[in-house]
């Protein structure tokens, strides 16, 4: 880790694992972050969307959302995180997938998904009423477990918790048997 924010990267004194660079959110574009929170077994978060969600109804997702304006991407994940679960971002660990997608609304999103670590009671997140249902703590090789009712050319869910797994393997941050 490199430390807290003493350079204006706008990470709001998250520690930011070296080499991380966040895009530059007040350039025109919508932004969408989001966070693959990890245990101390290796484990990813998942939520499910409500059913009266306007994008992806019912399905799995990691935490997190929109940039709001004068938000950089940190403290997007910071707010993202409490308001979804009630935990704190203690760290972004890795750049996990940047894309651009187009939802049913028409307009363009620039997302960009990170691995984090967060502090609060992992067994207990707090949902954010209305907008998540249920939750579960997915396994390497056990990613199939977020398919769903969803267009099969929006797994990208998948793919993202997949590598957010991987990525904590690599970095050393799961085995340690903590929940």
């Amino acid at each position: 880790m490199d430390g807290t924010d003493t350079d204006g990267t706008g990470s709001g004194g998250v520690a930011v694992r070296e080499g991380i660079a966040f895009p530059d959110t007040g350039d025109g574009n919508r932004w969408v972050v989001g966070a693959v929170v990890v245990d101390g077994r290796g484990r990813a978060f998942a939520q499910r969307r409500s059913p009266d969600r306007k994008a992806f109804p019912n399905c799995w997702d990691v935490v997190g959302g929109h940039v709001e304006p004068g938000e950089s991407a940190p403290e997007a994940l910071a707010r993202e995180i409490a308001e979804e679960t009630g935990w704190r971002l203690r760290s972004v660990e890795a750049e996990l997938y940047r894309l651009v997608w187009t939802p049913d609304d028409g307009v363009e999103r620039h997302e960009v998904d990170y691995l984090v670590r967060v502090d609060g009671d992992l067994s207990a997140p707090r949902l954010e009423e209305g907008k998540h249902t249920e939750f579960m703590w997915v396994e390497e090789g056990r990613e199939d477990l977020l398919h769903d009712d969803r267009d099969p050319g929006d797994y990208f869910i998948v793919d993202i918790v997949r590598k957010g797994i991987a990525a904590a393997h690599e970095l050393g941050l799961a085995g340690d048997g903590a929940a």
